[in-house]
């Protein structure tokens, strides 16, 4: 995923890989160079499927469900809900993983940020104030 949209004008900054979907952070210049960035990413991973199942065809039965985040709030909420949503599919299943576990289908950083909102606006407080320290 890394450097696969940045040619269209679109990064993937952060993704989690669950077991029939995939969480992305993705910021675009553009709608357009959004969905051209996600079509070539998802060309991409058919093609690195399809080979390592040595397998031709569709891998993808879905288009993408892009929501535009807005706010510093909303930027906070989709970087903890990728990076912490393997953990809140075990526990909807019942499932305890170890503390400390780290989800090694959350890819943490990827690519860097280049929009004030997602470099850093997402770390403001709920009151507009920048967060302390550098």
């Amino acid at each position: 995923m890394r450097g696969g949209g940045d040619r269209f004008g679109a990064r993937v900054l952060q993704a989690s890989v669950q077991g029939n979907h995939i969480h992305l952070l993705v910021e675009a210049e553009h709608t357009a160079a959004l969905a051209r960035g996600m079509q070539g990413l998802s060309v991409r991973i058919a093609k690195g499927m399809n080979g390592l199942m040595r397998r031709k065809g569709r891998v993808f039965a879905d288009r993408y469900h892009a929501h535009v985040l807005r706010t510093p709030t909303e930027v906070r909420h989709a970087i903890h809900y990728i990076r912490d949503n393997r953990q809140r599919h075990a526990a909807a299943h019942g499932e305890q993983l170890p503390a400390g576990w780290v989800d090694p289908f959350a890819s943490g950083r990827l690519e860097a940020a280049r929009t004030w909102l997602v470099r850093t606006g997402w770390r403001r407080r709920m009151t507009g104030q920048p967060p302390p320290g550098p």
